[in-house]
This record gives C-alpha cells, structure tokens and sequence, in this order.
C-alpha cells in the first residue's frame, strides 16, 4: 500500500507486521512515534537522538550509560528495530560504536530508513531477517551489548523467549558484557517471572526495572531486565530509574529471586508468546 500524508503530516503506511503510522510530536519540531496496529513501538526526534521520550527505552539508556566509561564505543546487536531509537542513542552518546540491527519486517525498515533516515556517519548495520536467525549468525563474543525489544501484533514472539534463546545471546555476548530486554506483562506477571527464571539459567546477574505499580502486579506493563556475567551497576542504576520524570523501582538479588517466586525456566518445546495487552491499554 502506498503511503498517505494526513493534513497533520503523520505517513501511514502497511508494512509486513500491520498498519505503521508516523504520527508527529506537537512538542518537538523533528520527532515522531512510530505505532503498528496502534501500539505504541518507538520515539524518534532526529535533532535529539539522545532523548529518549518512552519510559522503558529511558531506562534502556540508562543501561546503556553505566555499562562502560562514558563515551566508549560499544559493540552492540539490537533485535529488533522498530524506529531504531537505541541504535540512533548508543551512536550519538558513544560515537564510533559499531551496530547490528536484525528486523524481520522489511517493509517497516524501508518506511524508517526514508522517514527518519539514520545519520549516515552512524556505523549501523539493518538485517531484515528474524531476531533469533540473525544472533545466530553474529561471531561468538562479538558484542558488548545485546538489546531484545521485539514484538509482533505487540506480543514478543515465543522463540524468543527460552533458555536456549538466552543460550545464544550468552554466545555472542563477550565476558563482561551485557543483555537487557523489554519485556512487558500484565496481573498475575507469570511471564515476566519465567522470564526472569530463564534468564537465570544463563547469566549469574541479574537486575528488573520497571514501574512499581507493574512490580505490584497492579497493571499491564513493561519491565527492563538486564543480565550479565560481571556485576551490574545497581546502585547508580536504581538512583537514575528512581529520578526518571515516571520513576521506576530496580529489584536484584534477594529481592528480584523472591519477586520470581519459584517460576520455572522455559525451554523451546514449552515456549509460548508473552500475553496480549488487554484492550483499551494505549489509548
């Protein structure tokens, strides 16, 4: 379907995943949200790559600020594109990082490269291929940084969510390095305490963010889980999520093993995608 410009100048457009709008920010001159079927996918303002509008993804900065000396290049994989709004902040914050973006769905990659093309300085690679098929094919202890934040018909697909998925990211993850991955669920959060239970199959550390009313089981939302082998920097961590403009609470050791509360970890056979969001949750 070609695209279409409204009065307002949001570009709406169908790509491989469903509908996919552009909708202006009335606030800032160049920045935009991306949306497909109506939920919510990223936040892009092309004169600010460093600003990062969505609580999660500035949660995600956060990550991606304490995981090395400010300014330090990184090497890092993101699965899934969306906008490619951490791709874009990882190479305005830490310039000469060298990145790989895997996005199954072309379309929605060509619609970002011609909306909001990336600074052609950047050093990222786009692979339109599927998020487990494309980590495959990076080298073992490649990366620095590994980010998952993918969804499809706003639900993260079930292949992506098992041990021997984590199995792989721990092989392209060099030591020392990190994992961090959106995930989102709603009251009773079984998935997200499988998730957390999986994860600890992998990697010896592990740290939760999220909105202390998603923690409490209260709403549908979504949680910043981030792993690694080396100690994580809890503390500054929790002081940035705590100040944030929507503050979130940062769960680790004791308290984010009784929060998963004996959830087992999932395999591939038993995977199932993360829950729906119920309706009416983006409006």
């Amino acid at each position: 379907m070609a695209r279409r410009r409204s009065a307002a100048q949001a570009v709406v457009e169908t790509v491989d995943g469903g509908l996919a709008e552009l909708m202006p920010d009335p606030d800032r001159p160049r920045a935009w949200t991306l949306l497909v079927d109506g939920a919510p996918q990223s936040h892009v303002d092309l004169d600010d790559p460093a600003y990062l509008d969505f609580s999660y993804q500035r949660r995600l900065g956060h990550v991606i600020d304490l995981i090395a000396a400010p300014g330090r290049p990184l090497q890092a994989v993101h699965l899934g594109g969306g906008a490619f709004t951490l791709a874009r902040y990882v190479a305005g914050t830490r310039p000469r990082s060298v990145q790989q973006i895997v996005e199954r769905d072309a379309a929605l990659v060509q619609l970002v490269r011609r909306e909001l093309p990336l600074d052609p300085g950047a050093r990222i690679r786009v692979r339109s291929t599927d998020a487990r098929e494309g980590l495959a094919k990076i080298p073992d202890g490649w990366a620095d940084l590994v980010i998952a934040d993918v969804f499809s018909a706003a639900r993260t697909p079930a292949h992506l969510t098992s041990v021997e998925f984590l199995e792989d990211v721990r092989r392209v993850v060099r030591p020392g390095g990190h994992y961090a991955a959106n995930l989102a669920d709603g009251p009773p959060l079984a998935h997200l305490r499988g998730q957390i239970a999986t994860a600890a199959t992998v990697f010896p550390e592990l740290a939760l963010a999220a909105d202390p009313a998603v923690l409490r089981g209260k709403r549908f939302g979504n949680a910043v889980l981030v792993a690694s082998d080396a100690a994580l920097p809890v503390a500054e961590l929790t002081r940035r999520i705590a100040s944030d403009p929507h503050p979130g609470r940062v769960e680790h050791g004791r308290a984010l093993a009784d929060f998963t509360g004996g959830a087992a970890a999932v395999r591939d056979a038993a995977a199932v995608a993360s829950p729906a969001p119920p309706p009416g949750v983006f409006r």
